[in-house]
């Protein structure tokens, strides 16, 4: 890793965890986990998976994706790789992209991205891309435009089976979910996505969990 990059990652890992201490003085734990019907909520901020194709546009014709940490779900990970979304009206820089490579190209922002980039991506769930925002990619090799792909991911739950069946819900069920604490609040139509490679966990982008201070690791419920 060269030293500038070796930079903008320990920034960007210092500015995550001052921002993570912020909140916790700003916004109490909404529930703690009582009982089993609890599901840990995950908060995702933008990010992007890339195509092997793109992946190659952007960093170089040897590049592969390395591992910058873990994520949650089995088999996910935040790459070493970073960025810069190019839209008509600004620009996002330092987004991080996420492992393995896919497909498709598929970009992950907020409401309040949308905004700012000048572009109207749709609310969809992972995967669904066609007719979906169009938007430019650029890396320290190159850019990449992608004519679909972009999205602001519709939130949803990931369950083991085994968690499917103690939650009594199948795969692309809806179902409704509380959110505890001083800014309450209930979430409708919330995807279940049941997969046996999937380890349970609620995604809200930044926008929505920021609205009811909502952080890593807190816990909501499935209303009955």
């Amino acid at each position: 890793m060269q030293t500038n990059e070796l930079v903008n990652v320990i920034t960007e890992i210092v500015i995550e965890q001052l921002k993570d201490d912020i909140a916790k003085k700003q916004c109490p734990t909404p529930v703690d986990k009582l009982n089993d019907n609890k599901i840990p909520v995950g908060v995702s901020n933008r990010h992007v998976h890339l195509s092997d194709n793109d992946l190659i546009k952007l960093f170089g014709s040897d590049a592969q994706l390395t591992n910058f940490k873990d994520l949650s779900q089995p088999g996910q990970f935040a790459s070493e790789q970073i960025v810069t979304l190019v839209g008509p009206k600004g620009v996002i820089e330092k987004v991080r992209v996420l492992g393995p490579t896919r497909s498709k190209t598929q970009v992950e922002i907020s409401v309040s991205d949308c905004f700012k980039l000048g572009i109207k991506a749709p609310i969809r769930d992972s995967g669904d891309l066609e007719g979906s925002a169009m938007l430019n990619l650029v890396g320290p090799a190159g850019s990449a435009t992608i004519n679909e792909g972009c999205i602001i991911a519709a939130r949803h739950i990931h369950m083991h089976p085994d968690d499917a069946k103690e939650f009594d819900v199948k795969d692309k069920d809806h179902v409704t979910v509380k959110a505890s604490g001083p800014r309450g609040v209930e979430f409708h139509e919330v995807l279940v996505r049941v997969n046996k490679n999937y380890k349970l966990e609620m995604h809200i982008d930044i926008d929505e969990a920021n609205a009811v201070c909502l952080r890593n690791n807190d816990y909501v419920e499935i209303k009955k």
